[in-house]
C-alpha cells in the first residue's frame, strides 16, 4: 500500500509539473504569431464583421469554404445526435434512458422547423434596435444561394443559415440534462419552443447578428467566437433556474443514482470532442488559417481540462475516474469555445486548466448548495461558459485574429470589462426569461410527471417503451 501511495504521489507530481511548466512560454507564442495567412471571409468569426465595408471582398462563393462549412454543420449536428444523447443517456438510470435520448432527438426536429419558419430571421435578420432581427427572412424568404457579406462572403447564405441551425439545436438540448428523469414530455416540447424563440434567438442576435448591441458586428465589442455566452452560459444558467423550479428527483440525495451505462457516456463525450471541431473551427466560416488556429486551441484546451479534472479526482477522491476525465473534456470544450478563435495554444492550456479545475469544484458543491441538477449542466456549461467568456477578456490577441481585440494580458484591460458586461447581460436574460416561461407552463401544464410515473421511469410512463428487456 505504501508503494502504491508513493507511485500515486509521483504521478500527480509529474502531471502537476507538466501543467504548470507553461509559464516559461507565457504568451510568447501569441505575441510573436502572425495573423493567419489564408484569405479570410467577410466575417472571420461567427460574430465578427469585416474591418471596413470598403475592404470587404466582393461576394463570391468559394467551393472549399462551402465544403468545409457543410462538413462543420454535420459535425455540430453529430454533437447532438448521437453525441449528447449518448452522453446524457448513459448518465441517467436505465428506466429513463429512452426518455433522455428522445429529448435530444426531438429537439433536432422541432428546432429545425422553428429555425426555418422564424428563428433564423429573429436571430440574424435585419436589425431592430440592436435587440432582435426583423421577420424579413420569415420562412427563409431571401435566404438563398448567394452569399450575404454581412456574415460570410464566400459561402451561400443558406449554408451559413444551416450551420447556425446546428447551434440553435444543441443549446436547448444541453438544458435537458438538468431536469432529466422527471420532466413531462408535453411540457418539455412547449418549453423548448418558447425558450428557443424568446431567449436563444434574441441572444444570438445580440452577440452575432449584424447590428446586435453586444457583439463586434456593430455592438460594444464582446468577443464570443463560437458560443460561450450564446450557447453555454444561456443553457447553463437556464438549467439552474429549471433545477430550482422542477425540484429534486424522488429520493435525491439520499438514494444513490449512479450512471447506468458509463461506457455509453464516454462514447458520447468522445463524439462531442470530435464534433466540437466543427463547432469552433467551423466558426471561422472559411477553410483558412483562422479555422486551423481555432482547431488547435480547441484540442489543446480540451486535453488540459481532461488532465486537470482527472488530477482533481485523483487528489480529492483518491482515484482517477473515467467519468471525471470525460466530464473534464466537456468542460474544456465549453471553456475554450468563446476564446477559440482569439487565442493561441499556450493561452488555450491555461483556459483548459481553469475550465477543468473550476468546473470540477462547481459540480462537487452541488449537494451542499441543495439543488438537483441531474447531469451537472450548471457546473459544466453555466460555470464553464462563464470562465471561458471572462478568460477571453484576458487572453484574446489580435496577433491570432486581427478582427478581434486584445485582452488584458495583451494590453487592453477594457476588453475584460466588456466580457464581464456580456456575461452579466446573458445571465439576466437567461434567468428572467426561463423563470417567466417555466412559471407560465407550471400554471398551465405542470412541469413534472406524477410521483408514480417518476418511480416507474420516463421510458414507460411517457413513451410506453423499455430500453432493455
Amino acid at each position: 500500500m505504501e508503494h502504491r501511495n508513493i507511485l500515486n504521489a509521483a504521478l500527480l507530481w509529474t502531471l502537476s509539473l507538466v501543467l504548470v511548466s507553461v509559464p516559461i512560454l507565457t504568451f510568447a507564442q501569441e505575441k510573436s504569431s502572425s495573423p493567419p495567412s489564408a484569405v479570410a471571409p467577410a466575417a472571420p468569426s461567427t460574430g465578427a464583421a469585416p474591418a471596413s465595408a470598403a475592404a470587404a471582398p466582393q461576394p463570391k462563393i468559394d467551393k472549399g469554404d462551402t465544403a468545409w462549412m457543410l462538413t462543420s454543420a454535420a459535425l455540430v449536428l453529430m454533437m447532438t445526435i448521437p453525441g449528447l444523447f449518448l452522453f446524457y443517456g448513459g448518465l441517467v438510470r436505465g428506466k429513463n434512458v429512452l426518455g433522455t435520448i428522445m429529448h435530444s432527438f426531438i429537439i433536432v426536429a422541432l428546432i429545425s422547423i422553428q429555425w426555418v419558419l422564424w428563428g433564423y430571421s429573429l436571430a440574424f435578420g435585419p436589425d431592430q434596435g440592436g435587440i432582435i432581427g426583423s421577420l424579413a427572412w420569415l420562412g427563409l424568404n431571401g435566404v438563398g444561394a448567394d452569399p450575404n457579406p454581412d456574415y460570410a462572403a464566400t459561402i451561400p447564405h443558406q449554408t451559413f443559415m444551416i450551420y447556425q441551425l446546428m447551434f440553435a439545436i444543441i443549446t436547448p438540448a444541453l438544458i435537458t440534462g438538468t431536469f432529466a428523469e422527471r420532466v413531462k414530455f408535453s411540457t418539455f416540447i412547449v418549453f423548448i419552443l418558447l425558450w428557443a424563440t424568446f431567449i436563444y434567438d434574441p441572444l444570438a442576435h445580440w452577440v452575432w447578428g449584424k447590428g446586435g448591441w453586444m457583439g463586434v458586428n456593430g455592438g460594444m465589442g464582446a468577443l464570443d467566437f463560437a458560443g460561450g455566452t450564446v450557447v453555454h452560459i444561456s443553457s447553463g444558467v437556464s438549467a439552474l433556474v429549471a433545477a430550482l423550479m422542477f425540484g429534486k428527483r424522488i429520493g435525491y440525495p439520499q438514494e444513490a443514482m449512479p450512471p447506468h451505462n458509463l461506457p455509453l457516456s464516454v462514447i458520447g463525450a468522445s463524439l462531442l470532442w470530435v464534433g466540437w471541431f466543427g463547432f469552433n473551427a467551423g466558426s471561422a466560416l472559411a477553410a483558412d488559417g483562422l479555422a486551423t488556429s481555432a482547431f488547435v486551441a480547441t484540442n489543446t484546451a480540451t486535453a488540459a481540462a481532461t488532465l486537470s479534472w482527472m488530477a482533481m479526482d485523483w487528489i480529492y477522491r483518491g482515484k482517477p475516474t473515467v467519468l471525471g476525465a470525460a466530464s473534464g473534456a466537456v468542460a474544456g470544450l465549453v471553456a475554450i469555445t468563446p476564446a477559440s478563435g482569439f487565442v493561441g495554444p499556450i493561452s488555450a492550456i491555461w483556459i483548459g486548466i481553469a475550465g477543468g479545475v473550476v468546473c470540477s469544484i462547481a459540480c462537487s458543491l452541488k449537494p451542499k448548495l441543495g439543488y438537483d441538477d441531474s447531469l451537472d449542466v450548471v457546473g459544466v456549461h453555466g460555470v464553464g461558459g462563464t470562465v471561458g467568456a471572462l478568460a477571453t477578456g484576458l487572453f484574446a490577441s489580435k496577433a491570432v485574429n486581427p478582427a478581434g481585440n486584445d485582452g488584458l494580458f495583451f494590453g487592453n484591460p477594457g476588453q475584460l470589462w466588456i466580457q464581464f458586461v456580456a456575461v452579466i447581460a446573458t445571465w439576466i436574460l437567461a434567468i428572467v426569461g426561463t423563470v417567466v416561461i417555466l412559471s407560465i407552463l407550471k400554471a398551465i401544464m405542470g412541469l413534472r410527471v406524477t410521483n408514480e410515473e417518476e418511480t416507474i421511469g420516463l421510458d414507460l410512463s411517457q413513451h410506453n417503451e423499455r430500453a432493455y428487456e
